[in-house]
C-alpha cells in the first residue's frame, strides 16, 4: 500500500535518508512544487526556496536534453550560491571544459589505472581486515578520494581534508553556516596553493591538464580552475562512496547473492547495476528554467528551480518492471539515469564502476559471508542530493 505524504516533506531528513515511499506516492503528481530549502532564522544570509520535482522518467529525460531550457547555472537562483566549472555550465562551455576533464578520464586513461586501483583495493581491504568494521569510514569513503588525489597529483596524505570539504558542499541545507564556511574556505586556500606548484612543474596530472587547457582560446582562470578541481573531488567523494555502501547494505541483506557472486563472477556487474538503478547515489540534480516549459499538463515558468529525482525515474513502473524489487539483471536496466544522461553524463562513470567492481571481487576473494554488524546503520539526512550511509557496520566472515 502506498503511503499519503505531502510534497512538503519531500526536503525532511526523514525522506531524505529514505526518499522512495515518497516517489511511488508523489510520482502520478509530477511535477509537483515543493520546498527544497527552508530558510535558517538564526543564518541572516541563508533563504528560502522551491522547486518543481520531476519525478517520471520520461519528463527527466526530456529535461536532459534541453539544456537549453533547463539549464545548469542555478546559482543565478541564489545570492550566495558558488558556480562551479561544468556543474553549472551549459554549452558550448560546458563541452570544453568537459573535454579538459576526459583526458584524464576516457577509457583508455582509466583501464590504465585499474591496475593500482586493484592494488590500492587490495591494501585496504588488507588494513580493514573482515571486522566488525564501520565500513563507510573504514573503506568507502576514503577509497575513492584517494583514487581521485592521485588522479589529480595531490597527496594521499590529504584525503580526509578533501572528504570534510564535499561533505560541507552537499550539506547546504544542514550544516551551520559557520562550519560550512570554514571548511569551504580551507579548500579555496588549499587549492591554489597545489594550482601554482604544478602551473610552475607540470607532472601530467589532471591538475597539470587543467593549468595548460584553453576555453574560447584562453586558460581558465585561477578561480576557475580551482572551481573545477572542486567539482572533481565532490563527483569523486558523494558518487563512489555511496555506491559502495548502498551495495554493501544490499549484500548484506542477500546472503544467497553473495554466494552466487563468490561462484560465479559474471554476476558481479549485474549485481552493480541493478544496485545503481535501486538505490542511486545521486537521487536529485537541480536546474533553472530559462523560459516556460511544459511538463505533462503543468506550465512552469521562466526562471524556476526544478528538481529531476533520478532515484525516482529509476523505479518508474512505467520504465521498469516490479521496480521496487532488487532483481539484478534486468532487461530494462539499461534505462537507468544514476550517471545522468546526454551532454551530462558523468564523466567518471567508468571509473566509479572500476573501483566498485575491484572492490566487491577483492571482498568475493576474501571472504565467505558477509552480514550486518551488531549496530544498527545509520543513512545521512542531511543532503537531498545524495542516497547513502553515514555508518554502515559490517562483518566479513
Amino acid at each position: 500500500m502506498i503511503a499519503t505524504i505531502s510534497p512538503d516533506e519531500l526536503g525532511t531528513p526523514e525522506v531524505i535518508a529514505d526518499p522512495f515511499p515518497a516517489y511511488a506516492a508523489l510520482r502520478d503528481a509530477s511535477p509537483l512544487r515543493y520546498p527544497r530549502v527552508r530558510a535558517d532564522k538564526t543564518n541572516a544570509h541563508s533563504e528560502s526556496s522551491y522547486a518543481w520535482a520531476l519525478m517520471r522518467h520520461a519528463d527527466i529525460m526530456s529535461a536532459l536534453r534541453d539544456p537549453a531550457a533547463f539549464s545548469s547555472n542555478t546559482p543565478l537562483a541564489f545570492k550566495a550560491t558558488a558556480y562551479f566549472p561544468l556543474i553549472h555550465d551549459d554549452p558550448p562551455r560546458h563541452t570544453q571544459i568537459r573535454r579538459v576533464i576526459n583526458k584524464s578520464l576516457s577509457p583508455a586513461r582509466v583501464a590504465e589505472m585499474s591496475g593500482w586501483i586493484g592494488q590500492l583495493v587490495d591494501e585496504m581491504l588488507d588494513a580493514a581486515g573482515p571486522g566488525p568494521i564501520e565500513f563507510m569510514q573504514g573503506y568507502a569513503f576514503p577509497l575513492p578520494i584517494r583514487v581521485m588525489a592521485k588522479i589529480l597529483g595531490l597527496p594521499d596524505s590529504d584525503h580526509a581534508a578533501f572528504k570534510s570539504w564535499s561533505e560541507a558542499y552537499v550539506s547546504y541545507a544542514s550544516m551551520p553556516a559557520e562550519e560550512r564556511a570554514r571548511k569551504l574556505l580551507e579548500m579555496a586556500h588549499y587549492l591554489p596553493q597545489a594550482i601554482a606548484e604544478r602551473r610552475a612543474r607540470p607532472t601530467g596530472d589532471l591538475i597539470s591538464i587543467i593549468t595548460e587547457a584553453e576555453v574560447d582560446g584562453k586558460s581558465l582562470s585561477d578561480e576557475h580552475m580551482s572551481g573545477l578541481v572542486s567539482v572533481v573531488i565532490f563527483a569523486a567523494s558523494e558518487t563512489t562512496t555511496n555506491l559502495i555502501g548502498n551495495l554493501l547494505g544490499l549484500l548484506a541483506d542477500r546472503p544467497e547473492l553473495w554466494w552466487q557472486m563468490r561462484a560465479d563472477r559474471s554476476l558481479v556487474d549485474p549485481v552493480i547495476e541493478e544496485a545503481l538503478r535501486y538505490q542511486a547515489p545521486l537521487q536529485r540534480k537541480l536546474r533553472l528554467t530559462t523560459r516556460p516549459v511544459r511538463v505533462g499538463e503543468t506550465e512552469i515558468g521562466p526562471g524556476e528551480l526544478v528538481d529531476l529525482c533520478y532515484g525516482a525515474a529509476n523505479r518508474d513502473p512505467a520504465v521498469f518492471e516490479d521496480p521496487e524489487t532488487f532483481r539484478p539483471g534486468r532487461p530494462d536496466v539499461a534505462q537507468l539515469i544514476s550517471f545522468g544522461h546526454g551532454i551530462h553524463y558523468c564523466p567518471g562513470a567508468m571509473l566509479s564502476r572500476i573501483e566498485v567492481r575491484l572492490t566487491v571481487n577483492a571482498l568475493l576473494d576474501r571472504y565467505a559471508s558477509l552480514e550486518r554488524g551488531d549496530s544498527p546503520a545509520e543513512r545521512q539526512r542531511a543532503a537531498p542530493l545524495a542516497f547513502g550511509y553515514r555508518t554502515l557496520p559490517l562483518v566479513f566472515r
